[in-house]
């Protein structure tokens, strides 16, 4: 072959010699270019810059502008720690190191835990190493060759992914002239690519993430293109740890997890429970408002019906252990929608009873692992806000805007004003792993897009990422440090009217299988509840916070006309705490400050005799003097508003 035809974004094609590179070329185009370049992409594959080009292609340089070449870099970075702990700790054996978000993670077995000096070492090593630039070089080996390599090398872990993995031959990456490792890549050219990275915990994971294998170190890190991209991450990083719902839950007495009762279940205490009543109320009101209809249905059932919706068969690793009773075997639910279908099923319907919107906050249990579960973010007992709507195929689109504004005014109310939303989408039948009919997929993928664009919503699509039961849509919140938390989601089901025998009369008498649509807005009252804390890193708005009003006299001669202040708030629905220690008033003031309440009047004898109150905010500070009516009219007022700060 005397040149190769390598068609450039551009649309321009260059004629290049056979064993030229993605760099060589990135090189003549522009000496910034070939600097700023991460790796290629060709005819859409991801490929090291310095592999020579085997045929004509497209061809794409990927720069740190590009997500893509962010993944890349970091998986570079995680076979840079891989090469320092060997260095430092040669006895250590080699698990996986993939690019995770944020950075990245390597598993290492090794039989003396990391500890923190160790990290400190390993990230000077990784320092000394990537200021020597050290090449990352590609090798294709055999797979036979590579096991019987990697065994030498006495690593098993290796030995086991070549086995099970591994294409014949495979590619193995080299990082200088000591570190090698069975990898599919592709890699940054050289360490000097790697110019933001930080060492941040270690954590134990089973090999596979399978709790009967062996316990192995993983040790995370985060990546970045710049230092200043860098330093923003860690400053977030530090500023997550203060708003650590765990740890703000804890100093203001909201809810505790107890060890005699169990992991991952969740005790709230009365200040968590106010709160929560708020949420719930909230939303059981907001059901009622817009045309759901409330329903309970019970903790534990037969094992039966969970044969019958599949959950037994396809979800029995997540749920509790099967209980045997007097008349038959029971399960704990580990989801609401069988009781719904069974409230549905109860009566019969017309097409003018539809849609049915049945809604519950209902307590679901799931066997979360060991190591898993997180406070209040990932637990085994939680309440879902739950509803399904069971409704006719020309129903769908105004179903699905009602889900998503309803989704978006839960948004609002609670203070989150920026969201993202991801539609995830079947791959049109090609592997026959989706259930359901094209035509009801197409239906209802359209019906989501089209919900989307009547409410100005931006939605990424996700191919290939639907349930296999039907597509949905995912709302993801921003908090106020930019973190995304996954939170709404609306879920097509196409499987369960059917296993269920679901049935409608139609307008023309016959009998039809209605349109079933999950539809969660706070995902799990628990998860939310975590992430208000974190939100409003404590400082809940008026109207959610367990405490709104601290009343302070200064000295036990207001108790009287403090006292007439507390029944009056209390009288007007405010929660108020009446603090009538006698402690100088400052100490009462930093007390109901750590306590994040909203207000604090402060009463003197002036403020007794006129009738009035000093008013403080724990953020604004001094609002000044003002008659007690006043403020009384104001502060419920916010809480009627629901106003957040």
């Amino acid at each position: 072959m005397s040149s190769l035809q390598v068609t450039l974004p551009d649309g321009s094609v260059k004629s290049v010699a056979p064993g030229t590179s993605a760099l060589d070329i990135a090189t003549g185009i522009s000496p910034r270019l070939a600097d700023a370049a991460i790796v290629a992409k060709v005819d859409g594959q991801l490929y090291d810059l310095t592999r020579p080009l085997e045929a004509d292609c497209t061809l794409q340089i990927l720069t740190t502008k590009d997500p893509e070449a962010l993944e890349v870099y970091r998986h570079s970075a995680a076979h840079l720690c891989a090469a320092a702990v060997l260095e430092l700790f040669p006895e250590t054996k080699l698990g996986i190191g993939p690019p995770i978000e944020n950075g990245f993670y390597y598993d290492f077995d090794r039989p003396t835990h990391f500890t923190p000096e160790d990290l400190e070492r390993i990230e000077a090593k990784m320092n000394e190493l990537q200021a020597k630039a050290l090449t990352f070089e590609r090798r294709l080996i055999g797979k036979q060759e590579g096991i019987e390599k990697y065994t030498a090398m006495n690593e098993p872990m290796k030995v086991e992914l070549i086995t099970e993995k591994a294409d014949d031959p495979f590619t193995e990456y080299t990082l200088g002239p000591d570190f090698i490792d069975f990898c599919r890549g592709p890699h940054v050219p050289n360490t000097s690519k790697i110019k933001a990275y930080k060492l941040l915990s270690v954590a134990g994971a089973y090999w596979k993430g399978d709790e009967k294998n062996k316990q192995l170190q993983r040790i995370y890190a985060t990546a970045w293109f710049t230092k200043k991209e860098l330093d923003d991450y860690l400053h977030k990083l530090e500023e997550a740890k203060k708003r650590d719902h765990r740890k703000i839950g804890k100093e203001l007495d909201l809810f505790s997890i107890q060890e005699l009762a169990g992991p991952g279940l969740i005790f709230f205490h009365p200040k968590g429970g106010i709160i929560r009543k708020q949420l719930e109320d909230w939303m059981r009101d907001a059901y009622l408002k817009r045309g759901y209809s409330l329903v309970y249905t019970p903790h534990v059932m037969r094992r039966d019906l969970w044969k019958t919706s599949g959950h037994a068969n396809f979800y029995s690793e997540n749920m509790f252990s099967v209980m045997e009773l007097d008349d038959a075997e029971y399960q704990l639910k580990p989801m609401n929608c069988p009781g719904h279908i069974l409230i549905y099923k109860d009566g019969q319907h017309s097409y003018r009873d539809l849609p049915v919107r049945l809604g519950e906050l209902g307590t679901v249990y799931r066997y979360e692992r060991s190591g898993t579960m997180h406070g209040l973010l990932r637990v085994r007992g939680f309440t879902q806000d739950d509803a399904h709507i069971f409704c006719m195929p020309s129903q769908i689109e105004d179903e699905i805007v009602n889900c998503l504004d309803f989704a978006k005014d839960t948004l609002n109310t609670f203070g989150f004003t920026q969201y993202k939303a991801e539609i995830s989408t079947w791959d049109n039948g090609a592997s026959g792993k989706y259930d359901g009919e094209p035509e009801m997929w197409h239906l209802a993928e359209g019906a989501l897009r089209k919900a989307c664009d009547r409410l100005g919503i931006e939605a990424t699509v996700i191919p290939d990422e639907a349930a296999f039961y039907g597509p949905k849509i995912d709302v993801k919140l921003v908090d106020a440090i930019g973190r995304l938390w996954q939170l709404s989601t609306v879920q097509f089901d196409f499987t369960l009217p059917k296993r269920f025998e679901l049935e409608y009369t139609g307008e023309d008498g016959k009998k039809h299988q209605p349109y079933m649509v999950h539809r969660a807005l706070f995902g799990s009252v628990e998860r939310f509840f975590g992430i208000l804390v974190e939100h409003y890193a404590g400082a809940f708005p008026t109207w959610l916070a367990p405490v709104q009003v601290a009343v302070l006299p200064i000295t036990s001669g207001q108790n009287e006309y403090a006292q007439t202040v507390v029944d009056k708030l209390k009288d007007a629905g405010v929660r108020v705490h009446f603090d009538a220690r006698p402690e100088k008033v400052n100490f009462k003031i930093r007390e109901a400050q750590v306590q994040q309440i909203p207000y604090m009047l402060v009463i003197g004898g002036r403020e007794a005799e006129a009738g009035k109150v000093s008013v403080r905010h724990r953020r604004k500070a001094d609002l000044g003097v003002v008659p007690f009516e006043e403020f009384l009219a104001m502060v419920t007022a916010e809480i009627a508003s629901k106003a957040t700060e």
